[in-house]
Parts: C-alpha cells; structure tokens; sequence
C-alpha cells in the first residue's frame, strides 16, 4: 500500500506536507530527527491494513514542510495545534497519535493541550521534556549533546551545523540506529536535514526555552495524559541510572511502558514490533 500525498495548510502561511494511506479510524504518526514522514514507510501500510487511516505529515521545519521563522514557531504546542489542525482539515475531531522523538514531544504536548482531541498516544524512545534535562547530567549528559549545542543562542549553532552537514546529522544516523538503515534512505534524511538547518536549530532551542515552561506550568497544575499511553524505549534509562517508567507514571494515568530490543529508529529498525504495540495500544 503506497502513500497519497496532499499539502494542507494548518496556520497561518504554514502547510505541511502529508503523506496518507489506508481507510478508517485515524491515526497521526509523527517522525524525529533526523528524519522525515518516511521513517513510517513501514509501519503505515501495516496499521493502513489492519484498518485505520493512516496519516503521516512532516512536522513544520522538516522535510518538504513550510519552515517559518523564529524559536517561537517551533514550541511543541505550536506544533501540537498543527496536528490538530491537520486532523480536523481531513475530517477529524479524534484520532490517535504516535510521535518518535521529536515527533513524540509534540504529541505529548498534544496530549495534554488537546486531551479530547487524542484518543490513544504512543510516544516512542524519549522522554518528556522536564525530565530530559533532568537526567542528561555530569558525563551522562553527552550523550545528548546536540540538545546543548543547539539551545545556544543564534548564529552559532547554525554556523557550525552548516559547516559540516553530513557530518553533523550523519553522526546521529549512524550511532543511534543499528546498521540496518538503507543508504538511499540515509542520504534522503542527510539531504531533507541540510536544507532544514535553521528550523531543526529552532525546533532545539525551543525545547531549551518556550517548552521548558510550558512543561513546567503543566507539571505545577498536575496535569497528566487522560488516554491510553503506550511507551516504547530501549534500556537507556537503566544505563543512564534513572527509572524510565518511574518518570512517566508521573504522566500517564493508565501507562503501558516496554523496553524494546532495539536501537532509537526501531520504526524502521523492528517495524513489526512497532506495529504489534500500536495495534495492541489502539485496542485498548
């Protein structure tokens, strides 16, 4: 089953493009970095298949979507109303969503700005904001050093990015994943993320800045995610020294946590596996 593609404008001077498949009850999935809509490519059919329509856009700064300006632009609930948007211009009011890291925080802020919009939520290999910086501390902090570097303030994230792309983002294709990813698809990623150097250094920052309070003001009123949660993580946390689990029970009221043998893109990695959670999710 093979992707239709549409544009759909979803703000103000915003459009996102979006790839869709299948027919039925809707499911919005969400990608990361450093990737585009096509990190789903195998998971979609199956899910299309099994009976839902499928709908995967490039997040706003990504891919063949519009890149505006600006730090502002790229708070996750910014990006949470671009899914909402997007699922209602296509005949939508409630839809289940699944996010991968970049992907996933905007679908968690979705989760608690539109909690009756989102239906099921499945979040794959990150944690919520608050707690990663939380526990990215003294040398267990570099392994997520591209979140410190791009929360710098403009131009020199940017400059430094630019001067060696490939580099740049290859280093997290490379040593994130597990060898598997094909090199086509690798090149398509290292090109969508070369021409998108100041949204994805944006799309960062804001996670330093904009996200932080906004995660801050929703852990002070004790909000949490009302539907279904699914959470599919490797191990890092017990390496990093912290309860993975332990940090989402504190926002999710009915959570299902896993541990998954697999590297961070484990879409693409184990997409059978990805697939059988989010059906065993939407069951529920």
């Amino acid at each position: 089953m093979e992707f239709s593609y549409r544009r759909v404008e979803v703000a103000p001077a915003v459009s996102l493009n979006v790839a869709v498949c299948g027919a039925g009850r809707p499911v919005v999935l969400l990608h990361g970095f450093p990737q585009t809509h096509l990190m789903w490519r195998h998971v979609a059919p199956a899910l299309a298949a099994a009976g839902h329509m499928v709908i995967c856009p490039d997040l706003r700064g990504y891919g063949d979507s519009d890149k505006p300006d600006g730090t502002a632009a790229y708070a996750k609930r910014v990006m949470a109303q671009d899914v909402v948007a997007l699922a209602r211009a296509l005949g939508f009011e409630r839809f289940a969503l699944a996010g991968h890291d970049r992907g996933a925080l905007v679908a968690i802020r979705a989760g608690l700005d539109h909690p009756s919009r989102i239906t099921h939520l499945a979040v794959l290999d990150v944690l919520p904001t608050l707690d990663s910086w939380e526990v990215l501390r003294g040398t267990a902090g570099v392994v997520g050093f591209h979140l410190f570097l791009m929360a710098a303030p403009a131009p020199l994230p940017e400059l430094l990015i630019a001067g060696a792309p490939d580099a740049f983002f290859g280093h997290f294709l490379d040593a994130w994943g597990d060898g598997s990813l094909p090199p086509e698809m690798r090149q398509r990623y290292l090109q969508a993320s070369r021409d998108a150097i100041p949204s994805i250094v944006a799309d960062y920052r804001a996670t330093a800045t904009v996200d932080v309070e906004h995660d801050e003001a929703s852990r002070a009123a004790g909000e949490r995610l009302s539907m279904p949660v699914t959470v599919l993580q490797q191990d890092w946390g017990a390496a990093m020294g912290f309860d993975a689990k332990a940090r989402w029970s504190a926002w999710a009221t009915d959570l299902h946590h896993h541990t998954v043998p697999a590297g961070h893109f484990m879409a693409e990695e184990q997409p059978e596996l990805v697939t059988r959670h989010l059906l065993d999710l939407l069951a529920r």
